[in-house]
């Protein structure tokens, strides 16, 4: 690590320790969101706990406008923004270490790998099939493997899922030991209320009035659209699921007819997907940046616009699949997901399991008041 880096984390984890530690000694926030109650349980603050609060804090930016020392107070407290600055930290130090340099100038990144996999594809169907192929009209089940065969497009997602995976689970050990995780904070319990929390997405409440989004008025807009984004996705995984229970147990091959069950939960999510994702980029563009930190921007963005193209790309393929454009849409689509794939450990994808890491460790402290 850099000379001129070192001393840009120290500085970050230096603010961090501030900030908790006069908002400590305050509570006026105390209601808030989880963080408090965590926060609470301490008097002094360890690194590891420093980058546990950090994950658990949902960003709902309450506390910024409720606190009487924020800007321009002397003490400049800014909670969203030394929090937001430390999981930026956070992210970054418990990826592995040869996908660490992708975080700094992530937007780039995912734009480039997402650029760079669609134009892979379109090339080795030109190469492999031909123009004619296509830009073919291709009809009936089958038709996808017409353009891009199974075992080819079965490989290629396969190996991508599993970097993707093997990559995030090695990040999530890593945010364990950075926060001085300790093997008790595994019981089943534990996970069970995270997993309820997640599940309602329970802290994009704020104080149960909402989050102050875009600006200081409280609005649910940012937990519905994350509704969208998250159950969306889920209902994406499971219409790939169905589809492939249906190819490998039942024989049938894709595309599916409009009214399949794959195909309604594919619409579904791709339009919860969709809305979310767009929503959120809207968000983005007119919230109030003095809460914000401006370096995460480009991250946040990128990950919204990925996936907003991932469902948009794969609704127009839905929609256009018995059209000459297929082949060209089929390619697009695929190249975003697997560049998606390709991304998820090194860019905002990766604030899902850290989250859920800490709300697990939450849980513990709140049942057995340990920390």
């Amino acid at each position: 690590m850099s000379e001129l880096k070192y001393k840009k984390n120290a500085s970050v984890i230096m603010e961090a320790n501030r900030v908790m530690v006069i908002c400590n000694a305050c509570r006026y926030c105390e209601g808030i969101c989880a963080l408090f109650p965590a926060m609470g349980l301490r008097r002094v603050f360890t690194e590891g706990d420093l980058h546990y609060l950090a994950n658990l804090c949902h960003n709902c930016r309450s506390c910024y406008y409720a606190c009487q020392y924020a800007p321009p107070h002397e003490f400049s407290l800014n909670f969203p923004k030394a929090m937001a600055e430390l999981r930026a930290q956070t992210y970054e130090k418990g990826a592995p270490a040869f996908l660490q340099r992708f975080f700094p100038n992530n937007a780039l990144y995912v734009f480039t790998a997402s650029l760079l996999s669609i134009l892979v594809l379109i090339a080795a169907v030109l190469y492999f099939k031909g123009p004619q192929v296509l830009f073919g009209v291709h009809t009936g089940p089958g038709a996808f493997y017409e353009i891009i065969p199974y075992p080819a497009m079965l490989i290629v997602f396969s190996l991508a899922l599993l970097f993707a995976l093997a990559a995030l689970w090695m990040g999530g050990c890593a945010l364990w030991k950075m926060t001085e995780g300790k093997t008790q904070w595994l019981h089943i319990s534990s996970h069970k209320q995270a997993i309820k929390d997640v599940c309602a997405l329970k802290y994009l409440d704020g104080g149960g009035d909402g989050c102050n989004y875009p600006d200081n008025r409280f609005s649910m807009i940012r937990r519905w659209l994350h509704h969208g984004i998250f159950y969306g996705f889920l209902l994406c995984l499971a219409s790939t699921a169905v589809a492939f229970f249906y190819d490998h147990a039942l024989n049938l091959s894709a595309p599916y007819p409009f009214r399949s069950i794959p195909v309604l939960l594919g619409a579904i999510g791709g339009l919860g997907l969709t809305a979310g994702t767009g929503g959120m980029l809207w968000l983005k563009t007119v919230m109030d940046e003095r809460p914000s930190e401006p370096t995460s921007a480009g991250m946040d963005m990128a990950f919204s616009m990925l996936l907003f193209l991932v469902s948009l790309s794969g609704l127009l393929l839905l929609i256009l699949r018995d059209t000459e454009l297929m082949g060209l849409l089929l390619c697009v689509h695929l190249g975003l997901v697997l560049g998606f794939f390709m991304t998820m450990p090194c860019g905002k994808f990766v604030h899902v399991v850290y989250r859920y890491a800490a709300l697990v460790r939450h849980a513990h402290e709140q049942r057995t008041g340990e920390c």
